[in-house]
């Protein structure tokens, strides 16, 4: 019986690919900018629902979204350098196509709320609950990359693949 090529798995990284990410000091900078912006969205969100819950500390909340935006922005331009210099594409390779579309809606959501609130586009709470949105949508986008963090990672440790070497 044979295997159809739909159920082979394929490499997250090439073998030149794995050199190149390995190499770029961005893997580095991504490695730091992750958990940074993992730990101001848990501040954030923190202010952000006692302001929801309470209706006090507006500033701090507003102020705490507008960090998270921009090391969102920072974490999204570094990506895609990396992902330039890893893939030869700016965004939406193939091994990273999705979080990539997630990452988007992410941004898109985080623009919004800063639209909503340097603009006076709507009431604090409604700019918060676009924050909250964007949060949502970025706990998802960061599952996605810890998943292919965790792919990537169990994929360095398999033996390389058989090659026939012919005489």
């Amino acid at each position: 019986m044979t295997e159809s090529v739909s159920s082979q798995v394929i490499s997250l990284y090439t073998p030149e690919q794995r050199r190149r990410r390995d190499a770029t000091r961005w893997t580095l900078v991504q490695g730091i900018l992750a958990p940074l912006q993992f730990l101001v969205f848990l501040v954030s969100l923190l202010l952000v629902l006692k302001f929801l819950s309470t209706g006090e500390g507006l500033g701090a909340a507003t102020w705490s979204v507008v960090v998270k935006t921009a090391v969102l922005y920072t974490i999204m331009i570094t990506g895609a350098i990396w992902e330039k210099e890893v893939f030869g594409q700016y965004l939406f390779a193939p091994a990273f196509y999705w979080e990539d579309m997630v990452s988007m809606l992410v941004i898109a959501l985080h623009t919004a709320y800063l639209a909503a609130w340097l603009f006076e586009l709507a009431s604090p709470v409604t700019q918060m609950n676009i924050a909250l949105a964007a949060y949502a949508i970025y706990v998802v986008n960061a599952a996605q990359f810890l998943v292919k963090l965790r792919r990537a990672r169990l994929e360095s440790h398999e033996p390389p693949p058989l090659q026939l070497v012919q005489s």
